[in-house]
């Protein structure tokens, strides 16, 4: 019984260490979000990109 206890216990320390780890990342990670300065490039890379796919379509005969 107490080889069971034992593990029970080690395992809620992992899983407590897991935790702990991933709140660390979390705090760190930097996504961009809705702070980013850059929205016109981000717009013009889009909108870039849906017209290489229509001319690609086009192309393919497709549409």
């Amino acid at each position: 019984m107490t080889e069971m206890a034992g593990m029970a216990k080690a395992k809620a320390a992992g899983m407590a260490a897991a935790v702990g780890m991933a709140e660390t990342a979390a705090s760190r990670a930097g996504t961009g979000g809705p702070s980013d300065k850059n929205k016109i490039v981000e717009q013009i890379v889009g909108w870039s990109l849906v017209v290489a796919l229509a001319m690609l379509v086009t192309q393919l005969g497709l549409a």
